[in-house]
């Protein structure tokens, strides 16, 4: 049937379901497949678009993301592409994008506004260069934090979570998919997919419906209430099932109860590895069938579902109109973003203007500076003596301020690309990108050498190296041609270098070891077993210690990472995740007391692996609160992060002490500045329901609010929780508000010893 500007479907005034039925009778069975794929653009385009009708691409190169624009002109009825790309915390794999700290880092700066700021940012740099679809944000709950995705996750809390991962939606899709520079959001990986087995990446969830809805499945259920325009399907099973056919998960809750009408995507090969790795299908043609039936739309790179769907239609195993529901769900994605009447290929002066821009460098240092979490600081260490005042680059009046040496010394000190972490250019997704430009990046080193004050003097070593690479010996590749990582080998202790850090460090008056994890050691399939730093960064922290001069660690991790004792007692901890390309300045900012540290854990440091997990919120019952050899408590909590100043809280008060199960819980609470320098404190608030018919946390995290205060200021802060979210989930799988009493608990962490606490009483 020939295709022309006046088929109904090409009509921009019909209404899209009218376009879409109109298309979908116009189209053939292998159409329809197609239109169902989503498949690398690294391989062969021309089969992709032309022989597979394909509906979606994924990592295309710019010159990629052109000729496969090109290739559907070509097409019977020139149905128009998505393009999707990992587009996490940036433009991941466009060159001179902005790239931000990782999801973790901007889960540290609590601050749902920012992140919103961020996805906006993004989306802006990705729609320009003719990507639609963002594989983000992440909502899984990061609990053993031997996983290797940890740092791509908003932490352990999943109130948290679903405040930061709903600003992030809104942020991507902007004020409708009609604008240009809105892309479609994705919530992933639904869902419990972070509940691993010994950390192991994507192995069975071993996870109980009640422990999905209670925590795993609120953030889902925010965000596809925002209006999310897609989830992606995780890559493990629970109770034997994959996600991908988890009738439970995606019809009865997802469709069902919460009643989502948007695209269910597949994660990478889910189709298949049902074949060739969970061995739950004999082939491609019944684990067709199963993940169409099951109700997925987007099949994320299985070539084999072409043919395997073909020859379930040819066996019986479907039929023709089983593929109709998935299909017309993502040609509406089509209509609603416009691509039919404007494909958004490329575009050059948007390209040009966006990218990188200027205001997307100044928003990236603003989040980078909120990402900074201070965990240690003694004696007031920090800032560095005779540095600069706050308001302006000038000296501190008063005091000491002769010219200072600084020792920079770690393997992380000027390594421009882990700075960035996972999804970053280098870290080896797409090949046509190893690494962002240099020119872009500050590194702690960069920083440090260009604020200092001008008579400082600033020495650089590495000190240690971290790990040395080789080939898995079963082969460079999985069972569905994706790379294998190659084997980690920790680098010994070099004494020469140790020494000639030790060197540098006994000349200084400070001395800042930057420290951490590189990106062999993080993401998908990289999970650790062990969570201590590797290579010889334990004796090179443990060599600088010895020499007294004072020690600042900086820990550039893309997640909380067991620190020797040495770095546990040095002067100073500063935890900076993976801070994106203006990290260094941020940090070099935060030493010298030109920022203010305001970043709070959105996840908890471990004393040891084997705490694991060490999450705040677990569930009451256990026969004391330690080992025989080791408290469970963690180094640092979920919500701590100190201050340059002190800021005291006092005097809560409850505007009553019974709430109707259809009111609120309200109080106030003051909060002061007793210090001398201007704080942005994170009041937490959080919530204990003191028995309960079911076992449960001993407390949540209910809400958060953000407070400037100057020196010697004081404020009120008002606190309202609606009754209706003081929920558990009963043994019989309900979200319920249970009458009885709870105590509020209001501070500056979940362990607060100081942490104001009033009860109260919900009536029946």
């Amino acid at each position: 049937m020939r295709v022309t500007d006046t088929t109904p479907y090409q009509d921009a005034t019909l209404p899209i379901s009218a376009r879409i039925a109109d298309l979908l009778a116009r189209m053939s069975v292998e159409e329809k497949v197609g239109q169902m794929m989503q498949l690398d653009a690294r391989d062969d385009l021309e089969d992709q678009v032309l022989r597979m009708h394909v509906g979606s691409i994924l990592h295309a190169s710019p010159e990629r993301i052109v000729r496969a624009q090109e290739l559907t002109t070509q097409t019977r009825l020139r149905i128009p592409l998505l393009v999707g790309e990992d587009c996490i915390h940036g433009h991941s794999f466009w060159e001179g994008a902005t790239i931000y700290p990782t999801q973790l880092g901007m889960a540290a700066s609590w601050d749902a506004d920012l992140v919103e700021r961020v996805a906006r940012a993004t989306a802006v740099e990705v729609a320009a260069t003719g990507v639609h679809w963002t594989f983000s944000p992440v909502l899984c709950i990061a609990r053993d934090l031997r996983w290797g995705r940890v740092g791509e996750t908003f932490g352990e809390d999943p109130f948290l979570i679903g405040e930061l991962a709903s600003a992030m939606v809104r942020g991507y899709q902007g004020e409708g998919l009609t604008d240009e520079t809105a892309i479609l959001a994705t919530a992933k990986h639904f869902a419990g997919y972070s509940e691993t087995q010994g950390g192991r990446d994507a192995s069975e969830a071993d996870i109980s419906q009640r422990k999905l809805r209670s925590w795993f499945l609120p953030p889902f259920e925010r965000v596809a209430r925002e209006g999310c325009g897609t989830f992606m399907l995780g890559y493990q099973t629970i109770d034997g099932v994959p996600i991908t056919v988890n009738d439970w998960l995606l019809n009865d809750v997802l469709r069902g109860e919460w009643d989502y009408t948007g695209t269910l995507i597949t994660d990478w090969d889910n189709v298949g590895r049902m074949v060739w790795e969970q061995k739950v299908q004999p082939d491609h043609a019944h684990a067709a069938a199963a993940a169409v039936k099951a109700g997925n739309d987007m099949v994320m790179t299985t070539p084999g579902f072409f043919d395997g769907a073909l020859r379930a239609i040819a066996d019986g195993l479907l039929t023709e109109t089983d593929l109709d529901s998935a299909v017309a769900r993502i040609l509406r994605l089509k209509f609603e973003l416009g691509l039919f009447e404007n494909p958004r290929r490329p575009d050059p002066e948007r390209i040009a203007t966006a990218i990188g821009a200027p205001a997307h460098v100044r928003l990236n240092l603003e989040v980078a500076r909120r990402s900074l979490v201070l965990l240690r600081n003694e004696s007031g260490t920090l800032p560095f003596a005779g540095g600069f005042t706050p308001d302006a680059e000038q000296r501190a009046s008063g005091g000491d301020t002769s010219p200072r040496r600084i020792a920079v010394v770690g393997p992380l000190a000027d390594d421009a690309q882990t700075q960035l972490g996972d999804w970053a250019g280098g870290s080896g997704q797409a090949g046509w990108l190893d690494a962002q430009p240099r020119e872009m990046i500050t590194t702690v080193l960069d920083g440090i050498r260009k604020h200092v004050p001008e008579a400082w003097q600033v020495e650089h070593a590495p000190g240690a190296d971290i790990l040395t690479l080789q080939p898995d010996p079963r082969g460079d590749r999985f069972d569905d041609g994706q790379p294998r990582p190659p084997i980690v080998v920790p680098a010994e202790p070099d004494e020469e270098m140790i020494a000639d850090a030790v060197a540098v460090a006994e000349q200084a008056d400070y001395v800042v070891a930057v420290v951490g994890d590189r990106i062999e050691l993080v993401g998908e399939g990289r999970s650790t077993a062990t969570l201590e730093l590797i290579g010889g960064q334990n004796a090179l922290l443990d060599a600088l210690a010895a020499t007294g001069r004072p020690l600042i660690v900086v820990l550039v991790a893309s997640k909380p990472l067991v620190l020797p004792a040495s770095a546990r007692a040095a002067h100073a901890v500063i935890w900076a995740a993976n801070p994106g390309m203006k990290g260094g300045q941020a940090v070099a900012e935060l030493l010298l007391g030109l920022i203010e540290p305001t970043g709070r854990l959105p996840i908890s440091f471990a004393l040891h692996a084997g705490q694991q997990p060490t999450y705040y919120n677990q569930i009451r019952g256990q026969h004391g609160d330690r080992y025989a050899d080791l408290t469970q408590e963690p180094v640092w909590a979920f919500g701590e992060g100190l201050s340059y100043t002190r800021v005291e809280y006092e005097d809560l008060a409850l505007e009553a002490v019974n709430v109707p199960p259809d009111g609120a819980v309200m109080a106030e609470i003051t909060i002061r500045n007793a210090g001398g320098r201007p704080a942005l404190e994170t009041v937490q608030t959080y919530v204990s329901d003191l028995v309960t018919s079911a076992s449960w946390a001993e407390q949540e995290l209910k809400a958060f609010r953000q407070v400037r205060l100057e020196p010697g200021e004081s404020q009120r802060v008002r606190i309202e929780i609606p009754a209706a979210e003081l929920t558990i989930v009963d043994a019989a799988g309900r979200r319920v508000v249970e009458a009885g009493e709870f105590e509020l608990r209001v501070g500056r962490s979940s362990r607060d010893e100081r942490m104001q606490r009033a009860r109260f009483t919900v009536s029946a």
